[in-house]
């Protein structure tokens, strides 16, 4: 029986491991990331005590962290594989769980099981997007055009323009019984567009040189977007969830018109064979 369970003899010679300190830089990005996943877990427990506004609120705000964390990342030449991961679970709730739940709290829960499917769809449709998302980075056979594309609306993107209903709300509009199905119905394109092979502009190399002439007008522009969103919130983000859903078209236009300029390949001219030597 004593072979059954050996004393344990530490080695002499063995070391205590060493952790080499992790550089700030690569801290940061994970900081921010880790803030959006608060708001969004924090908009789950306002829905549950009814207070949609700041639940809304703090969805927004995640998305706005959620476009900063990439870029500080790259910025700080902090990107890693660890932050991406944590990027993509964090979007997972804050943009797929969060929205989802808000939007049976506010009405789906009164069309019953209907209600909680088209909550579930939404969910899974944005944790299939953000798989596809993960898998299509290591393509290595991705042309860099693409990168101005998204395949399917992003995440950020399909959670602000899915809450449009209480934007609308939130401004009077009030939703009776003839406006659930309405709903019902709009969560569950929203969340078809996600999933979809719709291209979608991405901006991602977009404002890496700007024109000298330019920097004071995006200057004022930023300001007074600003304003309004401050002054204005719920008016504010129903227009650019309007726009958005509007300019889904010119987009998907704009790549096609890439596709076929890619497609086009000038061909060299045919050289004739030389003739045979005559005997």
């Amino acid at each position: 029986m004593d072979d059954l369970f050996p004393p344990f003899a530490p080695d002499v010679n063995d070391r205590p491991r060493r952790f080499r300190p992790v550089p700030f830089r690569l801290i940061a990005p994970n900081m921010i990331t880790l803030l959006a996943l608060c708001l969004g877990l924090t908009a789950i427990r306002l829905a549950f005590e009814g207070r949609f506004e700041p639940a809304v609120i703090a969805v927004i705000v995640a998305a706005g962290l959620d476009g900063i964390d990439g870029r500080v990342a790259r910025l700080l030449k902090g990107t890693s594989r660890f932050g991406a991961e944590l990027d993509s679970l964090a979007d997972f709730v804050n943009f797929g769980c969060a929205p989802a739940l808000i939007l049976y709290s506010f009405t789906l829960h009164n069309l019953k099981s209907v209600g909680w499917i088209v909550a579930l769809v939404f969910a899974i449709a944005m944790c299939l997007r953000l798989a596809r998302f993960n898998a299509m980075l290591d393509d290595p056979n991705r042309p860099e055009w693409k990168k101005d594309f998204f395949v399917g609306m992003p995440a950020p993107a399909g959670a602000i323009t899915g809450m449009l209903p209480l934007y609308l709300h939130f401004l009077g509009l009030d939703f009776s019984a003839w406006g659930r199905p309405v709903i019902l119905v709009y969560v569950l394109v929203i969340a078809l567009l996600v999933v979809s092979t719709v291209p979608t502009f991405s901006g991602k190399t977009w404002g890496k040189r700007v024109p000298r002439d330019l920097v004071v007008p995006i200057f004022l522009v930023v300001v007074v977007g600003f304003g309004l969103v401050i002054s204005f919130p719920f008016e504010a983000m129903a227009a650019v969830s309007v726009a958005y859903l509007a300019g889904l078209p010119f987009g998907a236009a704009q790549y096609r018109k890439r596709l076929k300029q890619e497609a086009i390949v000038p061909v060299a001219p045919a050289q004739n064979s030389p003739s045979a030597p005559k005997v």
